[in-house]
């Protein structure tokens, strides 16, 4: 059969105007007028085959409108991550309910999208289409149709009176099914032939709503499988027990602090990046949202950084989320156990070290490229990691847990290397090429030697620790004699210069310093790297790329830290304020006209405001 040609190419929708779901496994991302631009089957980190976010002609999408004018309006069902979106026309309402479905037991072996149309009030005409893409131009998508099976409960094996199509992308299969949703009567091969250069043959359908009517349109994939076809009332049915069981989770939540609608839904954004059959934890949905209006840094971040894990698991902790948090702890141990040191930067999903990136011959989100898959800082040095590592093991023994005695050696071997490796030069968090004595490397590999020292006093962590006591304070007065201006009075971006950079301002929370040369930092920062909302990351980057979301949290719990809590608040109040109408973030914006830049959603971003919040909440108590 032949590929399947290209749709009309129309403008590329703002990053802002989308809301995402997830499975546990994978994530779609949707735009207010019902259209699925990025669903990654068959595996977040694998190359989509619904990519229009990126490829607008040849990426693939799912389209479900009214015909016509409409205006629409969209709200997340309150605890989940379950999307509706309410369409208006001339004639009527009708209400979209969009979910990733789960079963019974946790997710589905395979990937099903359910779409429960329901009308509100008087008819409204709506029209659908599936047209998968070409995974990022790599491969030529092909559809056939199949006789559905036991439509008739009294025949089950009687071929029913609809056909279901089956689209096939390389080794992906995609069943497209529904019930009451007007599937086309278009002429289709039968015996093999090629599907029509004008696109006949694709899924597609229109059907009327009216007030009290429920409709369905059902998407499953599997991979390189036989291929599960649902039931599409099933399907529906599992909308509604995806909903309780977003539900259920959130209920475990134990915040009640300020902010708590913002803390509650980053939770819930941060759950749609946790990997369900690993526990490793995504940095983003996406790839190749470029940080800027002229493209270049473009990277795929559907990978598993230690940082960010790191990050994540402290949330949880704070949350009182004990599953997710040891299945996290508990990944990235393992991983780093059978990778040995020096610590790798991040992993792949499965805990595999990363592969070369590849770049895709597309257009990239608004022409602006390069689209690639995979990410080159994989063999960097960046020594904050350690502290990541320590520090999470420091916080999940705080909270009552024990650690086991490979871990244990695990953590001492880490000690004795940060020791070791604290005066190389490195690329620092932000995954420079120039390899500096980054200050935020030089505090994070204190953060690493306090947390094993701690660790060995409360948790049974055996080793040099008089090696490690002796390094921690020889870090602490290294940088306090080498990683200061005076000019600036503030902390710089590495020894011996004068730029500043955010990523030290996580070193108030980490308890490095709380005091004058921080506060002074802080103030160095917001009228060199300042803006309204969020700071640029790092001196010489406003001409690169947009202020980074993250650094607006940090920024805001560094003033709390140093006792600015009215400070703190203002700044978290016009921080939370920056989110879109769904309450995401993306990784970077611009905060004259709200633009989103970069993958989102940012787990960076979610993360950070989360720390703030609690951060803010138990300084002011």
């Amino acid at each position: 059969m032949k590929a399947v040609p290209p749709a009309p190419s129309d403008d590329y929708a703002p990053l802002r105007d989308y809301a995402v779901i997830g499975d546990g496994k994978t994530a779609a991302l949707i735009r207010p007028d019902g259209r699925v631009d990025w669903l990654a089957v068959p595996a977040l980190d694998g190359v989509p085959v619904f990519a229009a976010l990126l490829d607008e002609v040849g990426g693939g999408r799912i389209e479900l409108r009214p015909e016509g004018e409409f205006r629409s309006s969209r709200r997340y069902v309150n605890g989940t991550n379950v999307l509706q979106t309410t369409f208006t026309t001339d004639t009527g309402s009708v209400r979209v309910t969009d979910a990733l479905v789960t079963g019974v037991a946790g997710p589905l072996p395979w990937t099903e999208l359910a779409r429960r149309i329901e009308g509100v009030k008087g008819t409204v005409a709506m029209r659908w289409v599936v047209r998968p893409g070409t995974a990022l131009g790599t491969v030529s998508p092909w559809v056939e149709y199949l006789p559905t099976i036991g439509e008739d409960p009294e025949r089950p094996t009687d071929p029913g009176p609809d056909e279901c199509a089956i689209l096939h992308v390389d080794s992906v299969s995609i069943a497209v099914t529904g019930c009451d949703h007007g599937p086309g009567e278009t002429e289709r091969p039968s015996d093999g032939r090629e599907v029509g250069e004008d696109g006949d043959g694709m899924p597609q359908g229109s059907f009327t709503t009216s007030e009290g009517s429920t409709h369905a349109l059902v998407i499953a994939a599997t991979h390189d499988e036989p291929l599960h076809v649902p039931d599409p009332k099933e399907a529906v049915q599992r909308v509604q027990r995806t909903v309780d069981e977003w539900r259920q989770w959130s209920k475990v939540f134990t915040y009640d602090g300020p902010w708590a609608d913002a803390v509650q839904r980053s939770a819930l954004a941060l759950k749609l990046l946790i990997h369900s059959q690993t526990g490793s934890i995504a940095a983003a949905a996406t790839t190749s949202l470029p940080e800027s209006r002229t493209g270049g840094k473009n990277w795929d971040y559907r990978f598993a950084w230690i940082r960010d894990l790191a990050y994540t698991t402290h949330a949880l902790v704070r949350f009182g989320l004990r599953e997710e948090t040891h299945a996290a702890l508990s990944w990235m141990l393992r991983t780093v156990k059978a990778d040995g040191t020096p610590l790798r930067v991040f992993f792949d999903l499965h805990g595999n070290p990363p592969g070369d990136p590849v770049e895709h011959d597309v257009p990239g989100w608004g022409g602006i490229g390069p689209v690639v898959t995979g990410n080159p800082a994989g063999e960097q040095l960046q020594l904050g990691v350690y502290g990541d590592l320590l520090d999470i093991a420091r916080l999940h023994v705080d909270a009552g847990n024990v650690l086991d005695v490979p871990t244990r050696r695990l953590l001492a071997a880490t000690a004795d290397t940060t020791c070791d490796l604290w005066r190389r030069p490195d690329s620092g968090m932000w995954e420079l090429p120039d390899l500096r004595r980054h200050t935020s490397s030089m505090m994070g590999c204190w953060q690493a030697l306090d947390a094993a020292v701690h660790l060995a006093e409360v948790a049974g962590l055996t080793g040099s620790v008089d090696r490690w006591r002796t390094e921690r304070d020889r870090i602490h007065t290294w940088v306090w004699e080498n990683c200061w201006s005076e000019e600036k009075q503030a902390w710089t971006m590495f020894a011996g210069g004068d730029e500043l950079d955010t990523s030290v301002l996580l070193h108030a929370p980490s308890g490095f310093d709380r005091g004058e040369r921080m506060a002074s930092t802080i103030d160095a920062i917001i009228a060199e790297l300042g803006t309204d909302g969020p700071p640029y990351r790092y001196s010489g980057v406003e001409s690169e790329e947009f202020p980074f979301v993250a650094c607006g949290f940090w920024l805001a719990s560094a003033l709390a830290c140093t006792g600015r809590t009215d400070d703190a608040r203002d700044l978290m109040d016009r921080m939370i304020a920056l989110s879109n109408d769904v309450g995401l973030y993306s990784e970077m914006l611009d905060p004259v006209t709200g633009e989103f830049w970069g993958n989102l959603p940012q787990g960076l971003s979610h993360l950070a405001l989360i720390n703030a919040a609690i951060t803010i909440e138990e300084l002011t108590r």
